[in-house]
């Protein structure tokens, strides 16, 4: 990797401090996407902001009728929290479904949503429970958090604190994943709840994306039946070496049929 000065704040204003100081900051979360592109030289930042020291950024609690999410909070604790697992059991599920074990220990939900990759589980998560995105400005509704592929609604100095959950009534994630890196092929994330029924896709596009079709039928009668007849368009879905457009297609839905199952 190039040289980059490293800098480990102790706080939210000291890590904006430093990214703004810098010619070419980067911020590092779990380091999960940004270590591998340094140490393959796809990336020559003058300087690295690790967030891992601010306490402040890590933890999860129930407030408002909520479950709030600390930025740092790996996906291991996510999956092992017993308010998420009591609450909104899908979130966990989703977070336990996520890469092996390293990366679950290492990776965060803040790192995860601010890259955005199109194949990550959390961008589903959040549109599909209609949560919010916390920054140290802003509050941003997660519809319009994900703006395209691996490109968010943040500005260059601001960071995610936390991501807010309102409980849904019912909810469950469903995920063809990829074998080898656990990505996801297409994920579907539904529920039904204080931000109505909700079915957002993760994978299929460059960008995750609600179904609207199917949260119509579900508004209906919430079960695999009421979206037996939903099809999707491969119009605009991702063609790869792992699946072509028209089968992801076909996987929304299946993958939509069975994670309404599992919430119903």
């Amino acid at each position: 990797m190039y040289d980059f000065t490293h800098h480990r704040p102790a706080s939210v204003d000291a890590a904006v401090a430093a990214l703004t100081g810098a010619d070419d900051g980067k911020i590092m979360a779990g380091g999960m996407t940004l270590i591998p592109t340094l140490k393959q030289r796809l990336a020559s930042p003058s300087d690295v902001v690790d967030l891992g020291a601010i306490a402040a950024l890590k933890g999860i609690k129930e407030e408002g009728g909520a479950i709030v999410i600390g930025a740092m909070t790996t996906h291991a604790a996510v999956a092992a929290n017993a308010t998420v697992k009591a609450k909104i059991p899908a979130l966990a599920h989703l977070a336990d479904g996520i890469g092996d074990p390293q990366v679950r220990n290492r990776g965060t939900i803040g790192g995860s949503i601010a890259n955005n990759d199109p194949a990550a589980d959390y961008p589903a998560g959040l549109v599909g429970l209609g949560a919010t995105v916390v920054t140290n400005k802003r509050q941003i509704p997660a519809d319009d958090f994900f703006t395209g592929m691996f490109e968010t609604a943040l500005a260059d100095d601001e960071l995610v604190t936390a991501v807010s959950f309102p409980v849904p009534e019912k909810a469950a994630y469903a995920k063809f994943a990829n074998p080898a890196s656990r990505y996801a092929i297409v994920g579907v994330m539904v529920s039904k709840g204080p931000a109505g029924v909700r079915v957002a896709v993760t994978g299929a596009a460059p960008c995750v994306f609600r179904l609207a079709e199917a949260e119509s039928a579900l508004g209906g009668g919430f079960s695999a039946d009421a979206v037996g007849k939903v099809k999707v368009s491969s119009d605009g879905l991702n063609s790869d070496m792992h699946a072509s457009a028209e089968y992801r297609a076909n996987l929304v839905s299946v993958m939509l049929k069975r994670a309404v199952a599992a919430a119903g």
